[in-house]
């Protein structure tokens, strides 16, 4: 009863008892983690035996690869590959010993730069002795190559522009490391991954025939050089400074922080360097013209005589006999000759025609059996001229 009594008054009153809220737990947020990197594509190339074109590529080659080589065949022997090439992705050049294609032959490291938003890549190649090897002006204009059918673009470089290696095992895409013309890639396997801009290489000075090197093309004289990275650059946030070998074999086969194996290639079949798809198309040979050339690129055939039947003889043309030479003396009778000459000469017989005739044929039996080496000049083809000996004489009998 009074409990009846309190509630009426109570609700009289105005009073209202609320049951507490409902505690709402918000679901925690999802980190949206990122699309793992496709895998890496391993091939063994053959290296060129010259420097090769520039091209462009749209987006910086990934993160360097450990790769540590086994030891050397034999002395002379110099290690290739071990790098990012560009072969429509960029895909890993197994490294592998080979000897010089030739004495004083020289290894040039590949090229990387970074200009306007691009790389421009040179390969890896083998020079002749006085070669050195000259970066791409800095007016040079080339367009991006495409990239081969399914594969998808990466980050573009971020770094400064200028020449640079790519960043060590582990590290963030997209990120370079700026360092001297000539650099090795390898030089980088042992230094820690970096996540953000800063990390830089630099050649230790080296004093060579009394001449300091700061910078050159030639690695072979750099014995060391120097890595430097700020604590803000670094995945593990401390600072880094060391030096390591400038030679690619002994940079390689230093331990590295993040143990990214390169992976072996499907087949051991070389594959020919990358061909830029802007490439303007390779020339025609040269082909000889004048009068010489064109004799040597016709065929030479022995001109043989042919026999002249009656009526059928055509002239020649002026010009042809003028550049045969003069025309080959024909076989004529006296009469003839004394005819064209304008002399009189007296009516022949019937018997004297027929002698005549008769002594013609010995005259001119030599000429038949002897091979003719030339065409003559007369369309009789060098034959005796009978019939106009025939009627060059009557004109002069009747008379």
């Amino acid at each position: 009863m009074r409990i009846a009594l309190f509630s009426l008054a109570l609700l009289v009153g105005g009073c209202v008892i609320q049951a507490p809220p409902r505690e709402v737990m918000a679901p925690a947020p999802v980190a949206e983690e990122a699309a793992p990197p496709p895998p890496a594509v391993s091939v063994y190339e053959e290296p060129p035996l010259s420097e090769p074109a520039p091209i462009a590529v749209g987006w910086a080659p990934p993160p360097m690869l450990v790769e540590v080589p086994p030891p050397p065949p034999f002395p002379y022997a110099v290690w290739v590959g071990g790098y990012w090439v560009w072969q429509g992705n960029w895909v890993w050049a197994q490294g592998h010993w080979m000897a010089p294609p030739s004495a004083q032959y020289v290894w040039v490291h590949p090229y990387y730069e970074h200009r306007g938003g691009a790389v421009i890549f040179i390969n890896g190649h083998w020079s002749a002795p006085g070669v050195v090897f000259v970066p791409p002006p800095p007016g040079l204009v080339l367009a991006v190559e495409p990239a081969a059918v399914g594969v998808i673009p990466g980050a573009r470089p971020m770094g400064p522009e200028g020449c640079f290696v790519p960043a060590p095992p582990g590290s963030r895409r997209g990120i370079i490391v700026p360092a001297p013309v000539g650099t090795a890639p390898a030089v980088v396997t042992s230094a820690p991954p970096v996540v953000a801009v800063g990390m830089r290489v630099t050649n230790n000075i080296t004093n060579v025939h009394n001449t300091n090197i700061t910078n050159v093309t030639n690695v072979t004289k750099v014995t060391n050089v120097t890595i430097v990275a700020p604590p803000a650059a670094t995945a593990n946030g401390r600072g880094f400074s060391s030096s390591v070998p400038a030679a690619p074999h002994l940079a390689a086969a230093r331990p590295a922080v993040v143990q990214a194996r390169a992976p072996e290639p499907v087949s051991r079949r070389p594959v020919a360097p990358y061909v830029s798809a802007h490439a303007a198309p390779a020339p025609p040979p040269p082909q000889p013209h004048g009068t010489a050339a064109d004799a040597h690129l016709r065929p030479v055939v022995a001109r043989e005589s042919q026999p002249v039947h009656a009526g059928s003889a055509q002239p020649e043309h002026r010009a042809q006999r003028e550049e045969r030479g003069p025309p080959a003396r024909s076989v004529q009778s006296a009469p003839a000759k004394a005819a064209a000459a304008g002399t009189p000469v007296a009516a022949k017989t019937p018997a004297a025609t027929t002698a005549a005739a008769k002594t013609t044929p010995a005259k001119t039996a030599p000429a038949k059996t002897a091979p003719a080496k030339t065409v003559p000049a007369h369309p009789d083809n060098g034959k005796a001229h009978k019939p106009d000996a025939n009627k060059d004489a009557q004109p002069e009998a009747r008379r």
